[in-house]
């Protein structure tokens, strides 16, 4: 395993306490990695989308759109990230469609003039941080 993914298993693996057999999980509150996807998901405009992949891109983490939604799972609801710019591969809302997140996903694209249909959303409001 290579020094950068021992370092990002430590966001996942619990560490253990010398002999005890108690266990905790690694903080990725305080992971540089999470922090950088924070910033950059707070860079999306009010009104425009953008993916999971493309947010762990512009992070500098190619590859880690599953850190993404990690990040945004256990951002403080403090720090009002505006998560619901967020979407799936294609513009896709990634919830159930049934559940409340899908709802509220949808409620919160639509309060910002984003056109949602069917779960989607159009092409015209996707944000491309590279032609930035």
């Amino acid at each position: 395993m290579t020094r950068s993914a021992r370092k990002l298993a430590g966001l996942f693996l619990p560490l253990s306490s010398g002999k005890s057999s108690s266990r905790r999980p690694a903080s990725a509150l305080e992971n540089p990695a999470v922090q950088a996807i924070w910033d950059v998901v707070g860079t999306i405009p009010r009104g425009k989308v953008s993916t999971y992949g493309a947010v762990a891109r512009a992070a500098g983490l190619p590859g880690r759109a599953r850190l993404t939604g990690l990040a945004l799972r256990i951002a403080p609801e403090a720090m009002n990230l505006p998560w619901h710019r967020v979407v799936g591969a294609g513009g896709r809302i990634v919830f159930p469609k049934s559940s409340a997140h899908h709802r509220e996903q949808a409620r919160r694209l639509r309060a910002e003039r984003v056109a949602v249909k069917d779960g989607r959303v159009a092409r015209l409001h996707m944000m491309d941080f590279d032609a930035s």
